[in-house]
C-alpha cells in the first residue's frame, strides 16, 4: 500500500480555476481528463461518514470535510475524488488555499479523506461532491458550501481584499502586487474620498481592466472578472451579426490546442479577434478560419500567457470569452536523499523536476520554509534542479524534511550529532638549553577547530619569541631564546571542547668544569616524550622525527649513528645527522614505514666508549578493511559483514566507521558516530525495495584509514508472512491434498512460490514433497506411508528467503476414507423430465463416495449410445448432454454409480414432446335452426404428450373468413351457434397439446347450410345526404416556446366536402419539399413535424384549407430559444 499522504502537505501551487458552471468543455481542446471514469459501476453504500448536506463557513476562517469508507468488501484501495459543481476536479487546485489528507486504520480497514479549505473566500461558495469508486463498486455524497462574511457590513476594502491572493505564487515576484498593496496602505490618506473602483470597472473598456486592477491592488483578476460579470445590471443590446456566441468559459491544459468557435450570419463577413483589447495577428500559433458562417479561432500549444479575456468583434457588435489555462503536474524525477553529518556541517538537499522554473515548497516537519534574510534556509533554483541549503547544521535541525510540487512528493531524514574531537597527536615533553628553541606540536582530527595555549593556567600571548601557528589539523606553539623562567607545564585547549592536552618545558642547565680533566664519553638519553619505553621511540608516519641526544666527555667524543650495519653520515636530506657541542641531534622528516628499526649511537673518546640502541617505530593508520558485503537482508534492515585490514597501522584497531548510500547518489550517509568494535554491523531504517551500497573505515589511535571499496548493491527485503488458512482438501491411502490462501503480507520481493515440506508425527526431519517451487494454492503431497501420521507445513519463498511456516493444528492420519456411493438426484428430475423438440438437455447429477464411483448410464435397459447422447464425469458429477432433442431420444435413463461392490441407481424419464397431428374424420353430424353439430376423432398422432384441448374454426362460403367458435375445447364435439340464415358454413379443427397447435387443420367433410324460413326484409329507400361544405379549422395552431435542438409539432385539426389540399407556409412563404418539415394529414388531424429547430426555424405558420368551395387558414407563432445554463449565486 502506498504510504499515505500527510494533510498538511499540500502537492503545489495550483493556479486558482474558474466555477464549473462557468466552465464548458473547450470545443476542440484536448481534455486529459476523457477516460477517467469508470465503466459500468454499481452504486453501494461504501461511505460510513459523509460530510454534511449543508455547510455553512465564514469568509477567512479554515474549514474541514471528513468522509470515511469502509474496506472491509474492497478488492483493492479506493479512489476518492473530491469535485466542485460538476465536473471540476479539486485535486489540480491543491495547495496552500486547499489541502487533501488520506488515513488508513490497519484495525478498522476505514479510509479517511478529509478536504481542508484554509481561508476560506466567498468564490469557495456553492455545490460539492466526493465520490469514492473501487473497481465495479462506487458511491458519491452531494454537499453544499455558503460563505458568509465576519462582519455585518462589507466595506468596500473588504470586497477588495477577497480578490488578493495569498498564494500568488510567481505573479507575486513578477508583479509584486504585496509590495504595492503595502506601499498604498502607507500612502492611505484620510482627507482623499473614496473611490468605487467597481464602478471604474463596468464603464472602462475590457483592455483597460488589468492597469486599473494593478493601479487599486487587485491580484485576482480571474476572480475580478466573474464579480464585474455579475454586477453588470445594464441590459445586453441584442446583436444581429452572431446567430451563436462564444461560449463564456474555455479550459484547456498548458501545451493543448485549443478552439474558439463561434457563428455569424453573414457568411461573407469579416471578423477580428482581439487578446486583452489587442488584436491578434495570424501566425503558426493563432489560425483563423471562416467556414460558412462558422468563424474559429486555433490557438496552438497553449501556455500561461495564453490565459486571457479573448473577443470577437463584427462591425460595432462583440461576442466576449475567457480561457483559463491548466498548468500540468510537475513530477519530481530525482528523490531526496538522508543525510547524517555533525554539528556545523553543510546540508544540501537537492531534488530534480520534470520542468524547469516548477514552483518547489519546502517543508520542515509540518511548517513551510521561507525565504527570509534572518533565515539559515537557503534555495537554489538551477534549471530542474531545486536545492535546500543549511550552511552549519545544528540539534535543532534534526527532523523530517519535504519537498512538494502540485504532483509529486519526496522526503529526507536529517540527522545530526555533536562533534567529538579526537587527538591524533598529543604533546610531548621537551628539555631544551638556554638559547635553544622550543617547539610544542599537537595533531587533532578536525581541522577548522581553533585554540589556546595556556603557560601554568595562564594564558601564552603572541610575542617577539612565543609564535602560535595553526595549519590544518596541526597546531604549533614556538619558543624562541630559551630561557630558564620558560619552564614550566604549557597546556592546549580546543575552542568548544572539554579537552586539554598538556605537557611540561624542562630547561637544562649546563654546568662548566674549569678543571680540565678526562672524562670517559656518556650518552644522557631523555626517557620522557616519545618514548614509551627505555628504548622505544614511536613515530607517526609523516611525522618529523628529531632525537637530541645529550653526550658528555673529556675531551669531546667522537659520535656515530647506524641503522643495523649501516653508518648514518648525511648532515643534510631526509635522514640525517646534526652535529653540536655537547649535543647529536638525530633527524628523520617526513617518517616511513621503512624508517622503522634498531638505531645505535655510539660516542667514543680517548677515555673510553658508550653505547645506545634505540627502537624507532612507525604507527600510520590503518589499510582499508576488506571484502565488504552484505550477508542477510530484512524489510529495513541489512546484515553487513567484513575482514579487518591487513595492516593495522602499527597501532591496534579500535573499530570501525560504517558509511551507506544509495545507488546511483553521490551522498553518504554516516552510520555511526562512535568507533564499532566488532566486523558485522546491522544497518537499520532503510527503505525496502531500494538499492543501496556500503563501505567501511578502520580506525585506530594514528586515525581514520581510507574506505573499503564499496559493497555490492543489496536491497532490503523482507520475506513475504506466512501462508493462510492451510486446510487438507483430500487424503487417499498414499496422498494428501492441501489447500492454502496466499500470505497477508507480501512486500516489495513479491512471491515467487511455496515450498511444501511433511514429516512424520513425533519427528523433527522435514522433507520436502516439491522438487520445484509450486506456484499455486494447492499440492497434493504423494507417496507418503498409508495409515502413518504425518505432519504437513508451508512456507512462501521469494528473493528474501523463506516465510515463517504454516502448520496444521494435528497431523494427518494417511488412510483412504472409503464412502458408500451415493446419488444426489436433484428435485426436478425425480419426476418426468418433459422438453420440447430442438431442446438442449443438460443434466448434471451430483453424487459422492471414496474412492472415485464409476458412473454409467443405460437408456431402456441398454448403453447409452455416445453418438447419440455424450456423457462426462467428473469426481463430484456426472452430465448427460444432448445438443438438440429429437422424439427418438425419449425413454426411461439408469444412471448406475459403482465403487467395488457398492451400487447406487437412479431412474429419469425423459420425454421430448412435438406438436400433435390434426384430428381425424371431421364432420357435420346435424343441423337445426341456426346451429350445426360437429364431431371428429382424436388425431393419430399426439406428439408424445397428452393432448389438452381443439380449437374449432367456422367460415361461410362467400367470404372465405375463418372466425373461431371455439378454444380449448377438450371433447371430441361440439355445436356451433348463432349462425347466419342463408349462408352455408364450412368447419376446420386443430388439435392442442404442450407444445402448442397442431401445423395444419382438419377440414370438415361437409358442410352446414342454415335454409331460410320464408322472412322477408323491407328497406327504407335510401336518400343521398349532400355532404359537401367549405373547409373550416376546428381545432386552431396554437403558439408554442420550445428548446433549439429539439424536435417539435405543431397541429391543427379541419373539416371539408370534397377532401380540402392543404398548405403549410412559414412567415407567408410556402414550405417545399424540405426534409427539415415533414407534413401529415390523418382523418382530418394535421401535424407539422420540425426535426430539430435552430432560432433560424423561429417565426410565424400558417396552415391554409382549399377546396372548390372555399378556403380557410389559421396561423401561430414558433419562438425557439437557446438553453442558458443557470449561474450561481
Amino acid at each position: 500500500m502506498p504510504e499515505p499522504v500527510p494533510a498538511a502537505k499540500p502537492e503545489g501551487d495550483a493556479k486558482p480555476q474558474p466555477e464549473e458552471d462557468d466552465l464548458p468543455p473547450a470545443d476542440g481542446a484536448e481534455s486529459e481528463a476523457d477516460g477517467d471514469e469508470p465503466g459500468m459501476t454499481e452504486l453501494t453504500g461504501l461511505f460510513v461518514e459523509k460530510p454534511l448536506n449543508n455547510v455553512v463557513a465564514v469568509a477567512g476562517a479554515d474549514i474541514t470535510f471528513i468522509a470515511r469508507v469502509d474496506s472491509t468488501t474492497l478488492t483493492r484501495k479506493p479512489t476518492m475524488k473530491w469535485l466542485k459543481g460538476k465536473w471540476l476536479d479539486l485535486g489540480s487546485k491543491a495547495g496552500k488555499h486547499m489541502q487533501f489528507k488520506e488515513t488508513y486504520d490497519r484495525n478498522t480497514k476505514i479510509y479517511t479523506y478529509e478536504m481542508k479549505i484554509v481561508k476560506v473566500v466567498p468564490g469557495d461558495a456553492g455545490g460539492y461532491r466526493c465520490e469514492v469508486t473501487a473497481k465495479d463498486k462506487c458511491d458519491s455524497s452531494v454537499f453544499e458550501v455558503t460563505v458568509e462574511s465576519a462582519q455585518q457590513e462589507v466595506q468596500q476594502g473588504d470586497i477588495l481584499s477577497a480578490f488578493k491572493r495569498a498564494d500568488a505564487g510567481e505573479d507575486d515576484g513578477d508583479l509584486d502586487f504585496s509590495a504595492l498593496l503595502k506601499a498604498a496602505k502607507k500612502k492611505k490618506r484620510p482627507e482623499e474620498p473614496e473611490i468605487d473602483v467597481w464602478e471604474l470597472l463596468k464603464n472602462a473598456h475590457p483592455s483597460e481592466y488589468e492597469k486599473i486592477a494593478f493601479q487599486y491592488g487587485i491580484t485576482d483578476l480571474r476572480g475580478m472578472l466573474k464579480r464585474l460579470k455579475k454586477m453588470k445590471a445594464v441590459p445586453i443590446k441584442h446583436t444581429e451579426a452572431f446567430l451563436k456566441k462564444l461560449d463564456s468559459c474555455y479550459s484547456v491544459h498548458k501545451g493543448k490546442k485549443i478552439v474558439l468557435t463561434c457563428e455569424v450570419v453573414d457568411p461573407n463577413v469579416q471578423v477580428k479577434w482581439l487578446k486583452n483589447g489587442q488584436e491578434i495577428k495570424p501566425s503558426a500559433k493563432y489560425v483563423m478560419e471562416a467556414n460558412g458562417n462558422i468563424r474559429t479561432l486555433t490557438i496552438n500549444k497553449t501556455t500561461l500567457a495564453d490565459d486571457a479575456a479573448y473577443e470577437c468583434v463584427v462591425g460595432e457588435d462583440k461576442c466576449f470569452t475567457e480561457v483559463f489555462v491548466k498548468e500540468p503536474p510537475i513530477t519530481i524525477t530525482k528523490l531526496m536523499d538522508d543525510y547524517h553529518v555533525v554539528v556545523g556541517e553543510r546540508v544540501e538537499f537537492e531534488i530534480e523536476v520534470s520542468e524547469e522554473g516548477a514552483h518547489v515548497m519546502w517543508y520542515f516537519e509540518d511548517v513551510e520554509l521561507h525565504k527570509d534574510k534572518d533565515s539559515k534556509f537557503r534555495f537554489k533554483k538551477d534549471g530542474k534542479k531545486h536545492t535546500l541549503i543549511i550552511q552549519e547544521a545544528t540539534l535543532d535541525d534534526i527532523g523530517m524534511y519535504h519537498a512538494w510540487t502540485n504532483g509529486g512528493h519526496t522526503k529526507g531524514e536529517l540527522e545530526v550529532e555533536e562533534k567529538e574531537l579526537e587527538v591524533l597527536q598529543d604533546i610531548a615533553d621537551l628539555t631544551v638549553r638556554a638559547t635553544d628553541q622550543a617547539v610544542f606540536k599537537c595533531e587533532v582530527s578536525d581541522d577548522k577547530v581553533t585554540g589556546k595555549w595556556f603557560k601554568d593556567g595562564a594564558e601564552v600571548l603572541p610575542s617577539s619569541r612565543h609564535k602560535m601557528t595553526h595549519i590544518g589539523r596541526f597546531h604549533r606553539l614556538v619558543i624562541d631564546d630559551v630561557k630558564p623562567e620558560d619552564a614550566g607545564d604549557y597546556t592546549f585547549v580546543p575552542d568548544g571542547y572539554a579537552l586539554s592536552l598538556s605537557a611540561k618545558l624542562n630547561f637544562l642547565e649546563i654546568k662548566i668544569d674549569y678543571v680540565p680533566r678526562q672524562d670517559p664519553p656518556k650518552i644522557h638519553l631523555d626517557t620522557t616524550g616519545n618514548m614509551v619505553s627505555q628504548n622505544t621511540i614511536i613515530v607517526v608516519a609523516g611525522n618529523k622525527l628529531r632525537l637530541d641526544v645529550e653526550i658528555s666527555g673529556e675531551p669531546a667524543p667522537t659520535v656515530v649513528w647506524s641503522k643495523g650495519d649501516q653508518p648514518i653520515t648525511d648532515t643534510e636530506g631526509r635522514v640525517r645527522v646534526e652535529s653540536r657541542k655537547d649535543l647529536s641531534c638525530f633527524v628523520i622528516e617526513g617518517a616511513e614505514r621503512d624508517d622503522e628499526g634498531n638505531y645505535t649511537i655510539i660516542v667514543t673518546n680517548p677515555a673510553g666508549e658508550d653505547k645506545a640502541v634505540l627502537f624507532v617505530k612507525i604507527v600510520d593508520v590503518p589499510d582499508a578493511p576488506e571484502d565488504v558485503r552484505c550477508t542477510s537482508v530484512g524489510e529495513d534492515s541489512a546484515a553487513i559483514l567484513w575482514n579487518p585490514p591487513k595492516f593495522d597501522g602499527g597501532a591496534p584497531v579500535k573499530g570501525y566507521l560504517m558509511e551507506r548510500k544509495k545507488k546511483g547518489s553521490s551522498r553518504w550517509t554516516k552510520l555511526n558516530f562512535d568507533v564499532y568494535e566488532s566486523t558485522t554491523y546491522e544497518a537499520k531504517r532503510m527503505i525496502e525495495g531500494v538499492l543501496y551500497e556500503m563501505r567501511v573505515f578502520a580506525v585506530n589511535s594514528i586515525g581514520l584509514s581510507p574506505p573499503s571499496l564499496t559493497s555490492k548493491p543489496f536491497m532490503p527485503i523482507a520475506p513475504t508472512s506466512e501462508p493462510m488458512r492451510l486446510t487438507v482438501h483430500d487424503v487417499t491411502d498414499n496422498s494428501c491434498s492441501l489447500k492454502w490462501l496466499i500470505p497477508e503480507k507480501i512486500g516489495a520481493g513479491g512471491l515467487d512460490g511455496y515450498i511444501i515440506e511433511y514429516c512424520k508425527g513425533g519427528g523433527t526431519e522435514w522433507v520436502v514433497a516439491n522438487k520445484e517451487i509450486c506456484e499455486r494454492q494447492g499440492f497434493v503431497v504423494r507417496g507418503l506411508p498409508v495409515g502413518e501420521k504425518i505432519n504437513f507445513r508451508v512456507v512462501a519463498v521469494n528473493m528474501a528467503g523463506r516465510s515463517p511456516p504454516a502448520t496444521l493444528q494435528q497431523p494427518v492420519t494417511i488412510r483412504e476414507v472409503v464412502e458408500h456411493p451415493k446419488i444426489r438426484l436433484p428435485r426436478e428430475l425425480r419426476t418426468k423430465y418433459i422438453r420440447k423438440v430442438g431442446d438442449k438437455v443438460n443434466l448434471t447429477i451430483p453424487f459422492q463416495g471414496k474412492p472415485r464411483p464409476v458412473a454409467t448410464w443405460f437408456k431402456d435397459g441398454q448403453p447409452v449410445d455416445t453418438k447419440l447422447v455424450s456423457v462426462r464425469n467428473s469426481n463430484v458429477d456426472t452430465i448427460l448432454f444432448i445438443r438438440a432433442a429429437e422424439r427418438e431420444h425419449s425413454g426411461t435413463y439408469e444412471l448406475l454409480l459403482q465403487i467395488e461392490n457398492l451400487e447406487d441407481r437412479a431412474t429419469i424419464e425423459i420425454r421430448i414432446v412435438d406438436k400433435p397431428g390434426p384430428p381425424l374424420n371431421v364432420r357435420v353430424t346435424d343441423v337445426w335452426g341456426f346451429n350445426a353439430a360437429l364431431e371428429w376423432e382424436p388425431p393419430k398422432d399426439d406428439g408424445n404428450c397428452e393432448i389438452t384441448g381443439y380449437t374449432i374454426q367456422k367460415a361461410d362460403q362467400k367470404t372465405k373468413e375463418w372466425f373461431t367458435v371455439y378454444e380449448h375445447n377438450r371433447r371430441s364435439n361440439c355445436t356451433a351457434s348463432d349462425l347466419i340464415m342463408g349462408n352455408e358454413y364450412m368447419f376446420r379443427v386443430y388439435s392442442e397439446n404442450f407444445c402448442g397447435l397442431s401445423e395444419e387443420p382438419r377440414m370438415s367433410k361437409n358442410t352446414a347450410t342454415i335454409v331460410k324460413t320464408g322472412l322477408q326484409c323491407k328497406r327504407n329507400p335510401y336518400k343521398e345526404k349532400d355532404m359537401s361544405c367549405m373547409p373550416k379549422f376546428t381545432q386552431p395552431l396554437i403558439d408554442r416556446s420550445v428548446l433549439a435542438g429539439y424536435s417539435t409539432a405543431i397541429s391543427c385539426a379541419v373539416k371539408g366536402f370534397p377532401k380540402p389540399k392543404i398548405v403549410w407556409m412559414k412567415n407567408r412563404r410556402i414550405i417545399g419539399e424540405d426534409p427539415k418539415f415533414l407534413m401529415q394529414n390523418n382523418q382530418g388531424v394535421l401535424t407539422l413535424n420540425i426535426r430539430k429547430p435552430s432560432t433560424f426555424d423561429g417565426g410565424k405558420y400558417s396552415c391554409m384549407a382549399v377546396n372548390e368551395l372555399g378556403q380557410d387558414e389559421v396561423e401561430c407563432k414558433l419562438d425557439v430559444r437557446v438553453y442558458k445554463e443557470p449561474e450561481n449565486k
